[in-house]
C-alpha cells in the first residue's frame, strides 16, 4: 500500500511538473525536443545533434515588426544604414511607420524584405535569437503527425509543390499556414526564413568542432554529395542561403526567433 501511494505521488508530481513547464513557455513559442538528424550534406556515421530549444510558433508579422521599428528608430526604412540593409529594405511599406494601403490584408502576414542584421536585432530585442541552420532544418523535417518525416514521400511532394508556385500578391496570415508536429506554423508553404548561421550552411557536422567546409558548388553536379537525394526542397534552401549576404532583403524572405534552454 505504501509503495502504491509512493508511485502515485511520483506520477502526480511528474504530471504537474510537465504542466508547469508548459505554462512557463514564453508566449507563442513551442518546445522542440532535441535529437539527431542527417542533414542534406553530412556524414551518415556522424549525424548532427540538436539540443532541445524553443522556437516561435509563427514567423514575425508586419504588425510585430512595425512595433519593433517604432521602438527602435534606427531600424526604420529611412534611417537604417545601407551596410545593414540594402535599398529594398521594407520596400512594400509606404513610410517608416506605415505598412501601406494594404495593411489590412498583410498586417498578420510575415514581414519580408528584411535583412539578416535587422532580423537578428529584432530577435535580440525580444531576448531571443535566430535559429541555427541545424535547428531550423531539424524542425522543418516534421510533418503534421511525425517529428521526422524524412521517409514520407507525400511530405516532400507537398513541399516541392509550394516551392514551384509563384509568390502570391499578398502573403497569407501566419496563422493560416501549415502547422507541423511541434505546433510550428509555416515552416513550409509560406516564406523562406533567415537563420543565425545562414552563411555557414555548408559546414559539415557540429560547427564549433568542425574546421573543414564542404565547398561543393550548387551546380549540376553539386547534388552528388547529398545524403538524402529526394529531399530536394532542403537542397533548394541550402542553395538559397549560400547566395545571400547579411544586408540582402528579398521579397519572400522573412524570419522567426528561437531561444536556447
Amino acid at each position: 500500500m505504501m509503495l502504491h501511494r509512493l508511485l502515485l505521488f511520483v506520477l502526480l508530481v511528474g504530471v504537474c511538473g510537465n504542466v508547469q513547464a508548459q505554462k512557463s513557455l514564453p508566449k507563442n513559442m513551442v518546445n522542440v525536443k532535441g535529437g539527431t538528424f542527417v542533414p542534406l550534406y553530412g556524414n551518415d556515421s556522424i549525424p548532427v545533434k540538436v539540443k532541445t530549444f524553443l522556437m516561435d510558433v509563427y514567423p514575425v508579422t508586419n504588425t510585430e515588426y512595425l512595433a519593433f521599428v517604432n521602438k527602435y528608430p534606427k531600424w526604420r526604412k529611412s534611417a537604417v544604414k545601407k551596410i545593414f540593409a540594402d535599398e529594398s529594405y521594407l520596400k512594400n511599406w509606404t513610410a517608416d511607420l506605415n505598412i501601406g494601403p494594404n495593411a489590412a490584408k498583410i498586417q498578420n502576414s510575415p514581414v519580408v524584405n528584411v535583412s539578416w542584421f535587422s532580423a537578428k536585432a529584432y530577435c535580440e530585442c525580444q531576448g531571443k535569437r535566430l535559429a541555427t541552420v541545424e535547428e531550423w532544418e531539424y524542425a522543418a523535417l516534421a510533418s503534421e503527425t511525425k517529428a521526422n518525416a524524412a521517409n514520407d514521400d507525400k511530405f516532400y511532394q507537398r513541399s516541392i509543390e509550394w516551392y514551384s508556385k509563384p509568390n502570391p500578391t499578398y502573403l497569407p496570415p501566419v496563422k493560416e499556414s501549415f502547422r507541423n508536429y511541434y505546433g510550428l506554423h509555416g515552416m513550409i508553404g509560406l516564406v523562406w526564413e533567415w537563420t543565425q548561421n545562414f552563411n555557414s550552411a555548408m559546414v559539415v557536422g557540429e560547427s564549433r568542432a568542425d574546421v573543414t567546409m564542404d565547398r561543393q558548388l550548387f551546380c549540376g553536379s553539386g547534388s552528388d554529395g547529398a545524403k538524402d537525394v529526394k529531399n530536394y526542397v532542403a537542397f533548394m534552401r541550402y542553395a538559397f542561403r549560400s547566395s545571400l549576404k547579411a544586408n540582402y532583403t528579398v521579397a519572400n524572405l522573412g524570419f522567426r526567433c528561437a531561444k536556447s534552454i
